[in-house]
């Protein structure tokens, strides 16, 4: 992806006491649950039976996935200043086109290709399939970043890809793998990604010390070495505390940065961050209370004279900062937690946990799904002998029905679903993309 130009003249923050920024993620994952078997998006599943679970939620959910649409015009019409960051997956953009949702991609085309909305709304990169960092496959990594920019560029134009600068991790898992990390950095920066949006607990300073909180409100350099001894790195900007939606969901970050000042960076005075990551439309705060808590904070920071604390996005902020001085070889870096352990352990062959962090570490991606995880390295292994080769000698083999097949049931499987609800119907679903996407591979050439 080729180096954009910001959405407008980067202003210095001079004047500015701190910062904040939101972002919104939204995914449904791609089921072969249909009435015949079909894949269809689970919103769509959710939607044709209304009587499990919060299945009645459904329709709340779809206008949670456009009502940006609406709610940034408005505050813009009313003399405010938002901004905004939106997180899809690309199962959940195609479920949209699957439903024939033409309301909720018009509203989403508005939100990435309107002059007007350009510089109020950041959109971020991510793995198409929402997988898990940590256990796929390395050699999808590129697979999955490809994919979905591919599909976001063929929704909302190339001009519109070319402004995702900023990448946003499924499950916001951090792999802390020294090979499996660094391969992810180097793919998202041969992608043309900027910076990394990571959870404050995946990440330590390079003596393994935790981040302070004060340190999580500055930009960082996430660095990762391999075992061969190569480096990669790229900017890191740094989500606090877990997965909890009342942060965004009330308005955290605005409130916090309220009562912040100016940071000292280097040989420089910058406004600190906080930035705040939290699903789009799962559960009472983000589909009722969201809404207007965010109309208010803006309205607030209207009618606050001063303008000491400013809505920005990640690009945008990182853009400012340059144009006051600042560069990323004044961005102090940090690892992958539990790196410092490791290599302190390496030869003395002590264990260390390699399965990452998230903001969800109560939950192992690993532990318990073995029925899933053997599939999907098998299924990943099969496609890469099947088809790589093939691709080298001549591109245009990706265009091929047998290779499209297979690359959706592989980056299917990798979704994080499959592991995150135990044994039973998710992990049935699992094998049974495992089961159609290995028939695919195995048919005649």
């Amino acid at each position: 992806m080729a180096q954009a130009a910001p959405a407008s003249p980067a202003q210095s923050l001079a004047g500015v006491n701190a910062c904040f920024a939101c972002a919104l993620h939204m995914h449904q994952p791609t089921i072969p649950a249909g009435a015949h078997g079909e894949l269809i998006s689970h919103l769509q599943y959710m939607l044709e039976h209304p009587g499990e679970g919060d299945n009645h939620n459904a329709e709340p959910f779809a206008q949670c996935y456009r009502r940006m649409a609406d709610l940034i015009p408005q505050l813009i019409a009313e003399g405010c200043n938002p901004r905004i960051m939106l997180d899809y997956s690309g199962t959940l953009l195609w479920g949209f086109e699957q439903m024939g949702r033409r309301d909720i991609l018009d509203a989403l085309h508005q939100l990435a290709c309107d002059p007007s909305l350009q510089l109020h709304v950041e959109w971020l990169g991510t793995f198409w399939g929402h997988a898990v960092a940590s256990s796929t496959p390395v050699a999808d990594f590129a697979l999955q970043i490809q994919a979905w920019q591919h599909h976001f560029a063929a929704l909302f134009g190339e001009a519109a890809l070319q402004r995702v600068r900023g990448f946003s991790l499924p499950e916001m898992h951090l792999p802390n793998d020294p090979d499996v990390l660094f391969a992810l950095v180097v793919a998202l920066k041969q992608a043309g990604y900027r910076w990394l949006l990571v959870q404050e607990h995946s990440v330590e300073n390079t003596d393994g010390s935790g981040l302070s909180h004060a340190e999580c409100l500055v930009p960082h350099q996430l660095v990762a070495r391999n075992r061969a001894g190569q480096l990669a790195e790229i900017t890191a900007l740094i989500k606090t505390q877990g997965s909890d939606t009342k942060l965004v969901g009330q308005m955290q970050p605005f409130y916090e940065a309220m009562g912040l000042q100016p940071v000292e960076l280097g040989s420089t005075t910058i406004p600190p961050l906080v930035a705040q990551i939290a699903d789009g439309e799962n559960g009472g705060v983000m589909m009722n209370e969201f809404p207007p808590a965010f109309i208010q904070s803006y309205q607030r920071l209207r009618d606050d004279a001063d303008g000491r604390t400013t809505a920005i996005n990640g690009t945008e902020y990182l853009d400012r900062l340059a144009a006051s001085g600042v560069s990323e070889q004044d961005f102090t870096p940090i690892q992958a937690a539990g790196q410092h352990r490791f290599w302190k352990e390496a030869d003395s062959g002590g264990p260390v946990n390699l399965e990452g962090s998230s903001w969800t570490n109560n939950i192992s991606w690993v532990e318990g799904y073995t029925n899933v995880l053997e599939p999907m390295q098998e299924l990943s292994a099969r496609f890469h002998q099947r088809f790589d080769a093939a691709v080298a000698d001549d591109p245009g083999t990706t265009r091929s029905p047998a290779y499209q097949n297979a690359l959706l049931h592989l980056l299917l499987l990798e979704t994080s679903c499959f592991r995150y609800w135990g044994q039973g119907t998710w992990t049935d679903y699992a094998r049974e993309l495992f089961r159609r996407g290995l028939a695919g591979i195995e048919q005649p050439h």
